[in-house]
């Protein structure tokens, strides 16, 4: 353990940074997910949530909920059209799957517990998604709440795994680089993120390209194109 102030000082100040430069990113991932487009008008995919959870992986649960905050708040001051029920569904979204991947990585701390936490955060995501939209989208949208039920699993359900298995697989893809850019910056603390050599590992690289393709292929189906 550091016992340096000044190195501890330097610590603390480098977070903010950090974060705020992945609040930064996720925010322009947002807007490049725009260019998809919605599935039956009203599901967008969102690619924050892999910055969000990469943030959790780094600085642990709490980060990715600030970052999950701050990022929906301005996208709904700035480009959604949903207003502050798109803010809430977004956040709560975006926490279901951050945070307990986050939590689990904390405690299994290595490539296996990268996967199991990711592969928890996607279940937790889509079951909280349907969990809200039977409450939620009766009230905004005025559709019966019996029709929204009979979308839960035909709709709801498939779409939010589909947008979780692309997330978990970008994420996979993209951590290792992410921390080890912030490391060679100076903005983590080589103790921070994942803890391995800086290797990538090649089970992962091959267990996120499957996720991304698959995904967006059913996206795609989903879409109506395929």
């Amino acid at each position: 353990m550091d016992s340096n102030p000044v190195n501890t000082h330097h610590a603390s100040a480098r977070r903010p940074a950090t974060v705020g430069m992945l609040c930064a990113v996720a925010y322009a991932a947002m807007l490049i997910g725009q260019v998809v487009p919605a599935v039956q008008g009203i599901l967008s995919y969102d690619p924050k949530d892999v910055i969000v959870v990469i943030g959790g992986f780094i600085f642990g649960p709490l980060t990715a909920v600030i970052i999950s905050v701050i990022v929906s708040f301005v996208e709904m001051l700035t480009v959604s059209s949903t207003g502050p029920v798109g803010f809430l569904m977004n956040v709560v979204s975006t926490c279901s799957f951050a945070v307990p991947a986050a939590l689990i990585y904390k405690k299994a701390h290595s490539m296996k517990g990268a996967i199991g936490s990711l592969a928890a955060g996607v279940a937790v995501m889509a079951a909280m998604m349907c969990l809200w939209n039977y409450i939620v989208t009766p009230l905004y949208q005025g559709v019966p709440r019996e029709v929204v039920a009979s979308m839960l699993p035909t709709l709801f359900l498939p779409f939010n795994l589909v947008k979780g298995a692309i997330n978990a697989g970008l994420t996979l893809l993209l951590y290792k680089p992410v921390v080890t850019a912030l490391r060679k910056a100076h903005l983590v603390e080589e103790s921070s993120g994942s803890g391995g050599t800086g290797k990538v590992h090649t089970g992962a690289l091959i267990l996120g390209v499957a996720l991304v393709a698959t995904g967006v292929l059913l996206i795609l189906v989903l879409l109506g194109v395929l």
